[in-house]
């Protein structure tokens, strides 16, 4: 049997195999193992929430891992201290995941200061894992004031990354016109900072102009958060160059939440995006394991797959028959 208060005094010293240890316990899909998981996240919620918690998007290719190792170097050397939960793609095929961000970012990993935790996407939508959040609480109640969170990159759909960060930090390759003709809007209307990654060598010069571009596309939407204007900037993880600058807005950018109030309601929405996502996985797995609704379950996907009754129609029916039940 874990003993959840020991853990949690474990952790709230600092203790990094503590840390590893409950973030495992909350990945865990075992219902004990969830009871433990919420008893410890009770314990640790009141020393949660003093973090910057920053998520890091963008198209594979385009250097995360690289650059979450030179500007989280960057960060420690200004006296902070930082967790990574890096979220690597499971496969659709075997389920299973690499997990490589640790090697990687290996410099980073190295320093005391740092604390790197690969997670699988798993079945998740929105680029994080499932879990990312409650890892998110523990590193912070284990000291570190600055949190990563990396998500897979796979595109549009990865936008659930901006419901559990504060800030939405967006990394894109040098491009061209035609190129900046095909980003994806949605993803690019909540990033609160973009840096055009790789403005090195022969790229160089491709990726100032690709920040003009980008800087002024951006300037006819509409800034996600409230009296910011997103900035746009060049950076080379690989020449650790104009990293300073990136941290400079991040802190302005809190600097400004801060003032205006608007870090206590981002972080309110956060809180609510994250009762709804967990009243809609716990509801989902429910209705996939309740016995009486086993038959009822694949009689409705034979019915579908053949073409006999809708998906909206037989989602309802089965709904229906949840609720009788429950």
């Amino acid at each position: 049997m874990v003993d959840i208060s020991q853990i949690a005094d474990r952790i709230l010293e600092g203790n990094r195999r503590a840390l590893a240890q409950a973030i495992t316990l909350v990945e865990s899909t075992r219902p004990d193992h969830r009871d433990q998981a919420d008893a410890l996240l009770e314990k640790l919620l009141p020393h949660t929430g003093n973090a910057r918690r920053i998520g890091i998007s963008g198209v594979p290719g385009v250097g995360k891992s690289t650059f979450i190792e030179s500007f989280g170097m960057h960060v420690i050397d200004q006296g902070h201290k930082l967790a990574v939960l890096a979220v690597d793609p499971s496969s659709r095929v075997s389920g299973g995941s690499i997990l490589g961000d640790k090697t990687r970012m290996e410099s980073l990993s190295r320093r005391p200061e740092a604390f790197i935790r690969p997670s699988p996407a798993g079945k998740s939508l929105g680029g994080v894992a499932r879990r990312s959040r409650e890892a998110m609480l523990v590193c912070e109640a284990a000291g570190f004031d600055v949190i990563f969170v990396e998500t897979v990159g796979v595109g549009q759909s990865e936008t659930a990354v901006s419901e559990m960060t504060d800030m939405f930090l967006l990394l894109l390759l040098p491009s061209g016109g035609d190129e900046l003709q095909g980003i994806k809007k949605g993803i690019v209307e909540l990033a609160d900072m973009v840096l055009v990654n790789k403005a090195d060598g022969d790229l160089l010069r491709t990726a100032k102009r690709s920040k003009a571009d980008y800087r002024s596309a951006l300037h006819m939407l509409r800034p996600v958060t409230a009296d910011w204007q997103v900035p746009v900037e060049t950076v080379s993880a690989l020449q650790q160059e104009g990293l300073d600058i990136a941290w400079g807005h991040i802190s302005g950018f809190f600097s400004q939440m801060h003032e205006n109030g608007t870090l206590d309601d981002r972080r309110e929405a956060q809180a609510a995006a994250w009762l709804w996502t967990e009243l809609s996985d716990g509801l989902i797995d429910r209705l996939r394991q309740h016995p009486k609704l086993k038959a009822k379950l694949e009689e409705a996907e034979a019915e579908v797959r053949h073409k006999q009754q809708s998906p909206v129609a037989a989602s309802r029916r089965l709904i229906s028959a949840f609720l009788d039940l429950s």
